[in-house]
């Protein structure tokens, strides 16, 4: 029997958890696991749970929410030997879909029953760290918006999206390192170790949370005419090859952009400086994902 802990984040998805843990309790394989199971109270207490739980030699802590859960429980666990679990809650789930997480709750804990544990990567920008995708440019405007929106949820997404993408407009940005060196003028730009966004919009349809690399995606300038084709292509698993996407592929980044300001880590909006600097961490992470027989 192992050590298994369930942090549920009660705001996430702006669903009522409250009797969470006593499904956890029901449908939860105790002749496998020894449960401790703890609700969040405020911003960062994820992180500063996953981190005691890893301290105390737990073996799983699983993440009950969002990407910004998730996140939070990943700064906790990051380069130790507990892995970390994920019971989708939140609006996107981008983690949760990469690595085949059903985001029916029953369905996810036999997952969690029946897991096995990999080795994963994830990234850091400007040493923070991020599991899904960081990105700049529209996205990250879109972030900023929807976290400060009154309401969650995909309808909320899309009238932000909405209202922004007619006046956005495009920045220079210069992207180098490891091989890569280039200077467009671009849409957006997404630093991705697991392959969407959330809600499966596939920004970087190839990445692969196990191959040491980021598939960075530049979405170029485009008329609004091509949105209706990106979109479809994005929802597609199609987006690469587009006309208007260049992606590449590499470990190490520095991105110089016009000016400071938001930028999304794993879907929560930060305020970063012009220089970001851009790594994935190979095998950092351990992930507890279903056995595949």
């Amino acid at each position: 029997m192992k050590n298994i802990a369930f942090i549920i984040n009660p705001i996430s998805g702006g669903v009522n958890k409250r009797k969470l843990p006593k499904q956890i309790e029901k449908e939860l394989d105790h002749s496998r696991w020894m449960e401790n199971i703890v609700f969040t109270d405020y911003a960062g207490h994820a992180t500063e749970l996953a981190r005691q739980y890893a301290t105390m030699g737990f073996d799983a802590v699983v993440a009950v929410g969002g990407d910004g859960t998730v996140n939070e429980v990943v700064c906790g666990l990051r380069d130790t030997n507990t892995a970390l679990g994920v019971i989708p809650t939140g609006s996107g789930n981008g983690f949760a879909r990469h690595i085949g997480m059903s985001l029916r709750f029953s369905r996810a804990m036999e997952q969690i029953n029946n897991g096995e544990i990999i080795k994963a990567d994830y990234g850091l920008v400007n040493d923070y760290p991020f599991v899904c995708t960081c990105g700049i440019g529209f996205d990250a405007l879109i972030a900023d918006h929807f976290a400060n929106a009154g309401s969650r949820g995909m309808k909320t997404y899309m009238q932000n999206i909405l209202r922004d993408l007619f006046s956005y407009q495009p920045e220079t940005y210069i992207i180098k390192g490891d091989g890569v060196e280039l200077s467009p003028q671009a849409f957006l730009v997404t630093f991705a170790n697991a392959n969407q966004w959330g809600n499966d919009a596939f920004i970087a349809p190839k990445a692969s949370i196990q191959d040491g690399k980021m598939d960075i995606a530049v979405l170029s300038k485009f008329p609004l005419i091509a949105a209706p084709s990106l979109a479809f292509n994005l929802f597609t698993k199609r987006i690469d090859t587009d006309k208007f996407m260049n992606t590449i592929q590499t470990k190490d980044v520095t991105v110089i952009r016009e000016k400071e300001g938001p930028m999304h880590v794993d879907g929560e909006p930060k305020q970063m400086p012009k220089e970001l600097h851009i790594r994935i961490v190979e095998d950092g992470l351990r992930v507890l994902v279903e056995k595949r027989f």
